[in-house]
């Protein structure tokens, strides 16, 4: 099967099982996404969304943030992952959100990862959630099950996977398909006893095609 085919009808089962995908996490506002999707690096949407009402009431826009005490902040977050280092730069995002951009998250990729906690891929998260913009966040699910399929080749890193997806992706569509290959990762193709008796996808993936030709 060529690539162009294969993308053609994963993305065509993806579309027709959930056509508007959503990000799992909750959130009102850009700010409010942001400083959840800081949080959720190495840590689950769910627990995220755990701590995030109370660290919202505590700290309701980036001015309050900005003027938090660390000891404060690592208290509403303590029970996700690395918390300290999520306190510092959660105060000092939000610092440059006052300062630098006049409490408005920006849209643009390179402005994005100036902020602090802020890489690539949640850069890439806020350009396509918030501001509906073509981007490709690249997290480990999907590293994982765009190799798994066969949409990417090779990729060595998420950068590369990300160059990859969306070469073959039309534009329209690669905000979509960020949630439909994050969200087929976290509940079917699974890092660890994926379930591929229950994939629609199996014509389409190479990772169950090697695992016949080894039962056979």
């Amino acid at each position: 099967m060529r690539k162009k085919e294969r993308y053609s009808r994963v993305l065509a089962f993806f579309e027709g099982q959930n056509p508007v995908p959503e990000t799992e996490l909750e959130y009102s506002s850009a700010y409010e996404l942001i400083v959840a999707v800081v949080l959720s690096a190495q840590c689950t949407d769910t627990r995220v969304n755990l701590i995030t009402p109370g660290f919202f009431k505590a700290f309701p826009d980036e001015k309050v943030l900005a003027a938090a005490n660390v000891n404060d902040v690592f208290e509403k977050i303590k029970s996700c992952s690395y918390p300290n280092n999520k306190a510092k730069n959660l105060i000092g995002m939000a610092k440059m959100l006052v300062e630098k951009f006049n409490c408005m998250v920006p849209s643009n990729i390179e402005e994005l990862q100036e902020l602090p906690g802020v890489g690539r891929k949640t850069a890439n998260v806020i350009s396509s959630v918030v501001y509906q913009q073509p981007t490709m966040a690249v997290d480990t699910h999907i590293f994982r099950v765009a190799a798994r399929i066969g949409l990417t080749t090779n990729a060595r890193n998420p950068y590369e996977t990300e160059m990859q997806l969306v070469k073959y992706i039309p534009e329209e569509k690669i905000r979509f398909a960020h949630h439909w290959l994050l969200l087929h990762g976290r509940y079917i193709c699974k890092a660890r006893n994926p379930l591929c008796t229950e994939c629609g996808l199996n014509e389409q993936c190479k990772y169950f095609e090697r695992l016949g030709s080894k039962r056979n």
